[in-house]
């Protein structure tokens, strides 16, 4: 996507102005939501993950085939309806929809769309996983028939992805075009993206506000002070630390669910976190509980095993303490892998949020209790980013949510055979996960796929793709004049940008 940036040259000072504004002070435009986002994204193109600020804009300006509805059901986007055919395929049937450049979203539109993905030079996100599509077949210009190498039950959830969304054929370089109910109208890099209503969006009546200005507070307390203030009139990654002054204030609404998590990611490819006991000496040293207490004021639990959560009908109880806090048998791990007098690491996090920042600093203390001296590295989160996907670190902190709450979306955080991303552990390739992930994606049968993601549980626990550390509540938090935005359920929150177009101020 093409930033149209402002060229004053006093960008720097411009980026203060939303922190030094007095109460009021804002002069609102009639129709216009000012909306406070944690960090200034990285990129906004389609297909990459470059995180939740910028997955938020995404869902502004872009729609893919299906979504999530405010109850956390799959809906139809631009597909009004889908299904299986036969073991292999997918038929998606196309709703009367527009690209922002005016031009009917069409079958060869999505099959473009696909390609771009699959593309040699692709760097998409789910680049892997659509490159198991067979063929595309485009009958006419409303029907889509996805025709896949296996059968494959996940992919009306892959096709609601925030990363799969349908752009135009007629995009050139990185300008891509989208159709979703708001388009970018001008950018300040760094500071703020300016939107406005797609007045061709395809479902009547919608989007009800004129315009959106996201705004970039990197501090969380200003941006809460903001929020407070009346200079945003809602604010994504509300601090832990200033939910219950929300909940209290009379002008404010909080909105949280439980489903995010933070996890440790490893460094796969070198000494000595190519070696499983290593990763396990890890997940048994960190006491989860102060993680919950010092990053999350308490308003979280512990994750002693993989981010399955309780309330899923595939959670198995049996694992849930798995990685325990159990600093000898971490001693003994890292003893048995020729590690007895502890070693060196780096332990890459962030400074940006603050929930990054205090998990790193309780993982810290907790492994030099074992004897691995990790020393933080803790840039803004665009470098945090880059160096996570380059994978220039030891250990890293990581928190985000599943793209579902199938267990299907543990791929995008312990396949490594997945394209490079900060959000999985680096040149750690366990050939049996990947293996149990293929066999419950192309498993119609539910019991059937139950006993193979209990099996995946049992060989991640000892193999230690990732190291769960801690459940955490999610808020958003508006101003009382705020209708119609909601945060999904549970791992769905990252998708609440999608309801932008329902919301409405007065």
């Amino acid at each position: 996507m093409s930033f149209s940036v402002s060229r004053r040259a006093f960008v720097a000072g411009a980026a203060a102005l939303p922190f030094v504004r007095l109460p009021g002070a804002r002069a609102a435009t009639p129709g216009v939501l000012t909306f406070g986002l944690s960090s200034f994204p990285p990129s906004i193109q389609p297909f990459a993950n470059t995180g939740t600020a910028a997955a938020t804009i995404k869902l502004m300006i872009y729609r893919g085939l299906l979504s999530y509805g405010k109850d956390g059901m799959l809906r139809g986007e631009l597909a009004e309806s889908w299904g299986s055919e036969g073991r292999n395929a997918w038929v998606f049937k196309l709703r009367d929809a527009t690209f922002h450049n005016g031009e009917k979203v069409t079958s060869a539109d999505v099959k473009w769309t696909i390609e771009q993905i699959v593309a040699e030079k692709s760097t998409a996100f789910f680049r892997k996983e659509m490159q198991a599509v067979a063929a595309i077949e485009t009958p006419d210009d409303k029907t889509v028939r996805i025709v896949m190498q296996e059968p494959n039950v996940t992919i009306p959830r892959l096709m609601a992805s925030y990363h799969l969304p349908i752009i135009s054929r007629a995009s050139q370089g990185d300008d891509l075009i989208g159709a979703g109910p708001f388009k970018i109208k001008e950018t300040e890099r760094g500071v703020s993206i300016e939107l406005e209503a797609f007045d061709k969006f395809f479902k009547p009546g919608l989007p009800k506000l004129k315009g959106i200005k996201a705004v970039a507070y990197k501090d969380e307390n200003l941006r809460v002070a903001a929020l407070q203030a009346g200079d945003v009139d809602l604010i994504e990654y509300v601090p832990w630390q200033s939910m219950e002054a929300i909940s209290n204030d009379a002008a404010l609404t909080l909105d949280t669910t439980d489903g995010p998590f933070m996890y440790l990611v490893f460094n796969g490819s070198k000494k000595p976190f190519d070696d499983p006991r290593v990763r396990k000496a890890v997940a048994h040293a960190v006491k989860r509980e102060d993680v919950v207490k010092a990053a999350f004021f308490g308003r979280g639990s512990s994750l002693e095993h993989l981010p399955i959560a309780a309330e899923s009908e595939f959670f198995n109880p049996e694992f849930k303490n798995a990685w325990n806090y159990d600093p000898a048998l971490s001693k003994k791990l890292l003893a048995d892998a020729g590690l007895s007098g502890g070693f060196s690491c780096s332990l890459l996090s962030t400074a940006q949020y603050g929930m990054h920042k205090d998990t790193a600093e309780v993982v810290q203390q907790h492994l030099m209790a074992v004897g691995i001296n990790a020393q933080l590295n803790l840039p803004d989160w665009a470098t945090r980013v880059t160096l996570g996907t380059k994978g220039q670190y030891d250990i890293a902190v990581m928190g985000t949510a599943a793209d579902s709450n199938d267990p299907d979306g543990l791929s995008n955080f312990i396949d490594g055979t997945l394209s490079a991303s900060y959000v999985r552990s680096h040149g750690l390739e366990i050939p049996k996960l990947t293996e149990l992930l293929q066999a419950g994606r192309t498993e119609f049968d539910e019991e059937k796929r139950k006993a193979i993601y209990k099996e995946l549980e049992k060989v991640a626990l000892e193999e230690v793709p990732i190291a769960g550390l801690s459940w955490r509540s999610q808020g958003y938090a508006m101003r009382k004049n705020v209708h119609g935005f909601k945060n999904l359920p549970g791992a769905l929150t990252f998708y609440s940008g999608t309801t932008f177009e329902e919301t409405s101020l007065g």
